[in-house]
């Protein structure tokens, strides 16, 4: 569990003359990130930034985009099955608590409803920066509470995408070398059925 500060809370009691004594108790605070995303499907550049985001979070709450103009492949209630088989021995092996839920507003609410202070992303290239960055100006101004942090992406998972994921898949490619051996499994599935 990492340990980001304390809280000081006060507590009033009153003793057996009346008087009111207050002690301060210290309590850890809880820092809580929000990773958002299609994850459609999962891939191992998404538990690259998941693993790096465990450094700076006690409980991380993954956010499934879903957007009435995108055909996924994976229902969410698949997404999110996958995800919490895939990414909860990771969060548990760093003592975070993970969250898995769904939303179709803006990042930033979906942060204040589920008390993140952090927005998690994932960096690959200089296009990725480009795009993020106006995303987290755009945010700051929203919410300036809710903070964007950036993950570069280690080397060997920076070439990942999931469009390039589904695009293998789909031509029957193999692509165990970029996701989970149950997302490759049900990516083989998904489309032998199709």
């Amino acid at each position: 569990m990492v340990s980001h500060g304390l809280v000081r809370i006060a507590v009033r009691r009153r003793t057996a003359c009346s008087r009111r004594v207050i002690k301060l108790r210290l309590e850890p605070m809880t820092r809580t990130a929000l990773y958002t995303g299609s994850f459609d499907p999962v891939t191992n550049g998404h538990l690259d930034v998941l693993r790096q985001a465990c450094r700076v979070a006690d409980r991380i709450v993954i956010a499934i985009g879903v957007h009435s103009s995108k055909t996924p492949i994976f229902s969410a209630e698949e997404r999110a099955e996958l995800l919490r088989t895939v990414c909860a021995p990771v969060l548990k092996e760093q003592g975070v608590a993970l969250e898995v839920v769904t939303f179709n507003d803006l990042a930033v609410e979906a942060a204040k409803r589920h008390g993140a202070s952090l927005i998690v992303r994932g960096l690959r290239d200089g296009t990725d920066f480009d795009y993020e960055i106006q995303m987290a100006s755009m945010n700051a101004a929203m919410a300036p509470e809710v903070q964007t942090v950036f993950f570069a992406a280690s080397p060997p998972v920076r070439p990942i995408t999931a469009t390039l994921v589904r695009q293998i898949a789909a031509m029957g490619g193999d692509v165990s070398a970029f996701v989970p051996d149950l997302v490759a499994k049900r990516l083989k599935d998904k489309f032998r059925r199709s």
